[in-house]
C-alpha cells in the first residue's frame, strides 16, 4: 500500500520546507551535521531549493518531499553527487521527521526514489552510507536491497565525536 507521495522540491514548498526542518532541527543536528544559521529563514530555505532546482537541471542531484495523501510534509529524500560518464551512479540520503520515526515511512521513502533513479534517471547505481550505531537506517538500506561493502572507521564527527560508517550500495536490476 502506497502511503507517500514523492515530489520534486519546487520553490512552492518553502514555506512548509521551513517549517519541517525548523520543527526538527534539533532531532536533525543529533544525527547529522547542523546546517548553516542563516539556513533556517524562508530565504535560506529559498536559496536551498533554488540551488536543488538548478542541480537538477543540471543533472547534478535531485532532492524529493515525501508527503502523506493528506499533504502533510514528514520527510525529504534526495539523490547527490550524480556521475553519468563511466559511472551512471548518485549517493542516497533521507530524512524523516522525528514523530514520523518507527513507521516504515523511511523504507517506503528510499523505494520511491530507487524507482525514480533506475526508471526515469536511467541511474545503474546508488550509494549511501550510515553510521555503524544507526540500526535503523542500516535496516532502511538492507530491506531496500542495499549491500555493504565497506567501512571506514572514525570517518564522520558530530559533536566532537568521531563515528564509523558502513558504505552500501544498490544496482538497478538487469
Amino acid at each position: 500500500m502506497i502511503r507517500l507521495a514523492i515530489a520534486a522540491v519546487t520553490r512552492a514548498d518553502a514555506e512548509d520546507l521551513l517549517r519541517f526542518e525548523a520543527q526538527n532541527r534539533a532531532y536533525f543536528e543529533s544525527q547529522i551535521n547542523a546546517r548553516t544559521p542563516d539556513y533556517y529563514s524562508l530565504q535560506g530555505v529559498t536559496e536551498a531549493i533554488e540551488a536543488a532546482i538548478d542541480d537538477a537541471f543540471d543533472d547534478k542531484g535531485y532532492q524529493y518531499l515525501l508527503r502523506e495523501p493528506s499533504g502533510h510534509l514528514i520527510g525529504r529524500v534526495n539523490l547527490r553527487a550524480v556521475q553519468r560518464a563511466h559511472y551512471h551512479s548518485a549517493v542516497l540520503g533521507y530524512r524523516i521527521a522525528q514523530h514520523e520515526t518507527g513507521k516504515g515511512y523511511a523504507t517506503e521513502a528510499v523505494r520511491l526514489v530507487l524507482d525514480v533513479a533506475f526508471g526515469r534517471l536511467d541511474l545503474k547505481r546508488i550509494e549511501a552510507d550510515a553510521r555503524s550505531d544507526n540500526a535503523a537506517s542500516l535496516a532502511v538500506l538492507r530491506r531496500n536491497g542495499f549491500v555493504q561493502y565497506g567501512l571506514s572507521r572514525k570517518s564522520f564527527e558530530l559533536n566532537g565525536e568521531w563515528f564509523d560508517r558502513f558504505h552500501f550500495e544498490r544496482h538497478a536490476l538487469g
